[in-house]
């Protein structure tokens, strides 16, 4: 089975989301990684997480 498409406009959406509750501190940094995959999975309801996707959302943004 093939990894779902996601739209641009989803893929922010789910970063921000994403990002926010590590900000938070609702999710650890250390568990960043298996919190986004399975967001991901939810989102498309597909099982397969394409590595691309998950590497750019869980990617540190250099400080401003």
């Amino acid at each position: 089975m093939s990894s779902a498409k996601v739209s641009a406009f989803d893929c922010e959406i789910l970063r921000s989301a994403i990002r926010r509750a590590i900000i938070e501190g609702k999710i650890p940094e250390s568990q960043s990684r298996e919190y986004a995959a399975q967001m991901i999975r939810d989102f498309t309801g597909d099982d397969q997480v394409d590595p691309d996707l998950l590497d750019w959302i869980v990617r540190k943004q250099p400080d401003s």
